[in-house]
């Protein structure tokens, strides 16, 4: 009959509505929510009597007037007119990585414009901490870190921007991070492609390093400028007395390079110590071994250099501590473990590429920097995941050369 066969066919659609349905519970309740819009039937009926409206908000969690206290995400609106201030501004509303560029941004502002005179006066203070012109000296010390690329890459320009203007207080970066800042000073490298061969780009005497290439003909000229400096360093260890240090080593080579476009050289003009605990990973190592096997006995005393480092963590109180580590590997973890020193880091920006699933430190995020202790608890960190050569200029554009007060001032 047909009304055996209008059951038969609502036993189906039952069926089919569950299997359909079951894993995307908003489809199944749409239907029955809006049911009275289609024409009543065997099979809507079916449907439109599933499910309640009260069932429906209990599935969905609809509560009434509850909104997140958040901005609305919202992006930068080009029927504007280009407005590339306003651009910048709108990233912490679109959403994604750019929101993290902008929580970056909130990030860094605070670090630079923290003074301790933002703190109260409170009964545990000391006598001397309490002068008002003190406190409003009393400023973040700030942590950068790099690893080589930074320095292989135009963002060269970027970091020796903070250097020159003391907007950082101390540095650590890789062999290579000091290394391609010297060889840069002396040629030139040059735009490439991440698809260059390497049999050919061997056989033309050009390195690669991602989509740029280097000349061994640089290399060479290095080679040629700091052999005569390390012949002096060893004079000067055995007839002075000194006891060189990776940090005290960069100084010396900065001095000797003399150049304005150099890192290294505002550095040591400024007092800046660059500390690299990894110095002879690359052709600075390489020059050392060179050297020694000519005159052996030029020695790098690590451990004074940890001891300044970690020293430096521990006595800046009652400033502040802020870290900005722009990739990974030793650069980031030789800031985060000396500021463990001091309970963590009040401030703290990540930038780079690396994930956390395979337990690597690089691409820790900053919540397990907080379990060891390395960024305070009260901080509220940030990393953005992303390409640096992106995000560095973008985010010294909104913060240090905004908001940065000279240290005179």
């Amino acid at each position: 009959s047909i009304a055996k066969k209008v059951h038969c066919l609502e036993v189906i659609i039952s069926k089919v509505r569950l299997h359909l349905f079951a894993p995307y519970p908003w489809r199944y309740i749409s239907v029955a929510c809006h049911s009275s819009r289609v024409p009543r039937g065997p099979v809507t009926s079916v449907l439109s009597k599933s499910i309640s409206m009260a069932e429906a908000h209990d599935i969905l969690m609809i509560k009434a007037n509850v909104e997140p206290d958040t901005p609305a995400i919202r992006g930068y609106d080009f029927n504007k007119g280009l407005d590339l201030q306003a651009l910048l501004d709108s990233m912490l509303t679109t959403g994604f990585q750019a929101t993290s560029f902008g929580q970056a941004v909130e990030e860094v502002n605070r670090m630079i414009n923290w003074r301790l005179s933002d703190d109260p006066v409170t009964d545990d203070t000391p006598e001397k901490f309490r002068d008002p012109k003190f406190r409003a000296s009393v400023r973040t010390k700030i942590f950068l870190g790099y690893t080589s690329n930074m320095s292989s890459a135009g963002t060269r320009e970027h970091i020796r921007y903070l250097v020159q203007n003391k907007m950082v207080d101390v540095i650590v970066t890789t062999a290579g991070g000091v290394e391609e800042d010297f060889i840069k000073c002396l040629g030139d490298t040059y735009i490439g492609d991440f698809h260059l061969k390497g049999e050919d780009l061997r056989k033309q005497g050009l390195n690669r390093i991602g989509n740029m290439v280097i000349p061994n003909t640089n290399y060479c000229r290095f080679e040629e400028w700091i052999m005569p400096i390390l012949e002096d360093m060893y004079r000067e260890q055995e007839e002075n007395g000194v006891n060189w240090t990776p940090s005290k080593m960069i100084h010396r080579l900065g001095r000797e390079m003399g150049r304005e476009d150099c890192i290294a050289y505002w550095a040591w003009k400024n007092n800046i110590p660059i500390f690299s605990p990894a110095l002879t990973d690359g052709s600075i190592g390489d020059m050392l071994m060179f050297h020694s096997l000519k005159r052996p006995g030029l020695r790098l005393d690590l451990v004074e250099d940890v001891r300044l480092i970690d020293e430096t963590v521990m006595h800046c109180a009652p400033a502040k501590t802020g870290m900005i580590l722009v990739g990974g590997g030793v650069a980031k973890h030789h800031i985060c473990n000396a500021n463990l020193l001091r309970n963590g880091a009040d401030f703290a920006v990540y930038i780079n590429t690396a994930q956390e699933f395979d337990g690597s430190d690089s691409g820790a995020r900053p919540d397990e920097a907080i379990s060891w202790g390395k960024i305070a608890l009260h901080a509220k960190p940030v990393k953005v995941y992303a390409d640096a050569t992106l995000i560095l200029p973008l985010l010294i554009a909104q913060t240090f050369y905004k908001n940065f007060k000279p240290k005179d001032a």
